[in-house]
């Protein structure tokens, strides 16, 4: 648990109080814990921390945190006092700020590790400015608005040596773990095709943008902070707290939401890296003509993206992602009034010798056919996390106090290290997305080209760049407003 205010100074906190002990020869310390009692835990053994968003999600991710019994809330950022006053109610103590940047500054000295649960346009700048402070950090899913970002946050945690976790909380769960084991015994054969989906969105997509409304923000809230990196604009109604999901501008649509639950136990269990290609289809949208409408600045309505993978034998593994309700078809494997998945979300992994299925997060792994299961008996090899899935923020905590590379240090579920490739796997989806709907006008003015439509975006992983269609490397990154600039790792 480190009090050091940069990344170099590497001793946590309660290695300092151990050696101090050892070299106050003559004097016997007796532990705190002793003389608080069976239970007792010394404010200094606990890992303090901020959070930057805290009301929504944000509330109780910090509660998940208090709750693991190892960590004080110390200091609270949100733009939204009204929508975080349960956070505000429940941790009196912890100082209150609207702008992550003052608190951070003021705060420095104070925090050892801080929690990210904003709109995905701020999570890159809010986390590395943390972390080039030496800050371990807990941020929300998506890990990032942009696969740069994403490398970015990937690089900087192993630079600076951090505990990181992203919010994807099924990764700590028994499923995953039981569907990699599983794999490992060969039970499905090579995996040869993966397929994910979702009934999200439940927020406006594929709409108009509705534009500046003229009118002044609500007296609760901090617009302009709120905006962070994104363009100056007058204030938008309905987009906060929530359907700023469906815009480019700020979040990135069903695919980002969901596709880190979702994605996660295939991505896991298969240990895939960057996909080699993306290609997608969208929803129509009708306009009052017969066309499909087009809404730049607005996710699609439904979505179905095709991912390709290089395996280590050099075969290309499929990798579907469908959203806004399409689903693949039933495998002939299960019984027509067997669930698929959890209903709206799922998971089927093909393989050569068989299929296994999943609900979000992982949750409820199945081998297909069903009946199969009870007479599948495979040992358990890979260690389970304490509490599964709700023990994803505790884990974070500990590792956080024990301090990255330390004897009591446990690898997380999803450090930057598997959350990076994952998240910058998920972006690649809407990279094509946005390349689908790039438009030109043709050469006489009447109406657009479509170029990025039917093509394969042929990704180099390596370097972030797609090599046969230069206009989709626009979105690859993005520019950040003066004042939220995202700093060099």
């Amino acid at each position: 648990m480190k009090k050091n205010n940069t990344p170099e100074e590497g001793n946590s906190r309660r290695n300092f109080l151990k050696a101090s002990a050892t070299a106050a020869a003559g004097f016997y310390i007796v532990p705190r814990h002793v003389l608080g009692g069976p239970g007792f835990k010394a404010p200094s053994d606990k890992l303090r921390i901020a959070g930057i968003g805290a009301g929504g999600k944000g509330y109780s991710d910090i509660r998940s945190f208090y709750e693991s019994g190892n960590a004080d809330i110390v200091a609270l950022c949100d733009v939204d006092p009204e929508r975080a006053s349960r956070s505000i109610e429940a941790y009196p103590k912890a100082k209150f700020y609207n702008d992550y940047r003052v608190m951070l500054e003021k705060e420095g000295n104070n925090i050892d590790a801080v929690s990210v649960s904003t709109p995905d346009h701020n999570h890159a700048v809010q986390a590395l400015m943390a972390m080039k402070m030496g800050k371990h950090v807990y941020v929300q899913k998506p890990l990032t608005h942009t696969i740069q970002e994403a490398r970015m946050l990937t690089e900087a945690a192993e630079k600076y040596k951090l505990v990181t976790q992203m919010g994807n909380q099924g990764a700590s769960g028994d499923g995953v773990r039981q569907m990699r084991e599983w794999y490992a015994a060969g039970l499905i054969g090579e995996a040869t095709k993966v397929q994910c989906w979702t009934n999200r969105p439940v927020w406006p997509q594929g709409v108009p943008w509705p534009g500046e409304s003229g009118k002044k923000p609500p007296k609760n809230l901090d617009w302009d902070l709120w905006l962070g990196t994104a363009e100056k604009k007058g204030y938008v109604e309905n987009l906060h707290p929530f359907n700023w999901r469906g815009w480019w501008e700020f979040g990135t649509g069903a695919l980002g939401d969901m596709a880190c639950h979702i994605m996660e136990p295939a991505f896991r269990t298969l240990d895939l890296g960057y996909p080699t290609s993306a290609e997608c289809s969208v929803g129509s949208v009708y306009t009052g003509e017969f066309t499909q409408g087009y809404f730049p600045k607005s996710c699609p309505p439904s979505s179905h993206i095709t991912l390709r993978f290089k395996k280590p034998g050099g075969e290309d593994l499929e990798f579907h992602w469908m959203d806004g309700g399409i689903k693949p078809s039933r495998p002939e494997e299960l019984g027509p009034n067997e669930q698929m998945g959890d209903g709206g979300n799922g998971v089927i992994i093909e393989g050569t010798r068989g299929k296994m299925m999943c609900s979000t997060y992982g949750i409820d792994p199945k081998l297909l056919p069903t009946s199969i299961n009870e007479s599948i008996n495979v040992a358990p090899t890979l260690p389970r996390v304490e509490g599964a899935i709700g023990g994803h923020y505790a884990q974070w905590v500990n590792a956080c106090i024990a301090g990255h590379g330390s004897k009591e240090y446990q690898e997380l579920s999803s450090p930057f290290s598997i959350a990076g490739p994952l998240t910058e796997s998920v972006l690649m989806g809407n990279l094509a997305i946005r390349s689908y709907d790039y438009r030109e006008e043709k050469a006489d003015g009447n109406g657009y080209n479509y170029p990025g439509r039917d093509i394969s975006l042929l990704w180099d992983g390596k370097n972030m760049k797609i090599t046969n269609f230069e206009p989709a490397n626009q979105f690859v990154s993005k520019t950040y407003r003066e004042g939220f600039e995202l700093p060099a790792v």
